[in-house]
């Protein structure tokens, strides 16, 4: 005889088929999913990714929600602009402002130069276009060129949906043009053809 599966347990599925998230996990799940959002996610889309209901992943938000207000964290989860996000605690708003202003005076990384010059020479472009060219992950640099104004979102790719970067008119004025078109041209800097390895036989 069959088991019937009970509230909290989740019943074998195809493996190819949409991942199921059991009712326990439901919540780490959800702050994992929050975690990396660049913009608030509905109840809806993240109701998908975990395959629960609608109605159940608004009560486990909400539940959320008032647990980190009870513990008084520095973050708290917000339901705006239609989805739900992280974000500051206003308490804590100075401290956050204080470290993201003395973080824009310090100099950039060499990653952070690299990738800068990517997106400004190839914009609009995605983050998988940029880690495609420079061979490394480059969230982390993405969010340290967004947080000091240099590149900004610019819509999304028509064909991947993935956000598109670009950069800012404070780029410009940092590095001393006045139009995208003043950038140097890039083929003196490229290795001419007989620099370049002739391809294996």
């Amino acid at each position: 005889m069959s088991e019937t599966a009970g509230p909290d347990q989740v019943p074998a599925s195809d493996p190819d088929g949409p991942v199921v998230v059991p009712a326990a996990e439901l919540r780490p799940s959800l702050e994992a999913l929050l975690m990396v959002a660049d913009q608030p996610l509905p109840a809806v889309v993240l109701a998908s990714a975990v395959g629960r209901g609608t109605a159940e992943v608004e009560a486990a938000l909400h539940a959320l929600e008032a647990e980190y207000a009870a513990d008084g964290r520095g973050f708290e989860l917000r339901n705006v602009a239609g989805g739900w996000r992280y974000y500051t605690r206003e308490a804590h708003a100075a401290v956050v402002e204080r470290f993201v202003l003395d973080g824009q005076s310090s100099r950039l990384t060499q990653a952070a130069l690299e990738t800068l010059a990517i997106v400004a020479y190839q914009q609009p472009v995605s983050r998988a276009r940029i880690s495609a060219v420079r061979g490394v992950n480059v969230d982390g640099v993405m969010r340290t060129l967004l947080a000091r104004g240099l590149v900004a979102e610019s819509g999304q790719d028509p064909v991947t949906g993935a956000h598109l970067y670009r950069t800012t008119s404070y780029f410009l004025e940092r590095i001393g043009i006045t139009s995208l078109e003043d950038l140097p041209e890039l083929a003196p800097y490229l290795p001419g053809l007989d620099e370049m390895e002739e391809p294996p036989a």
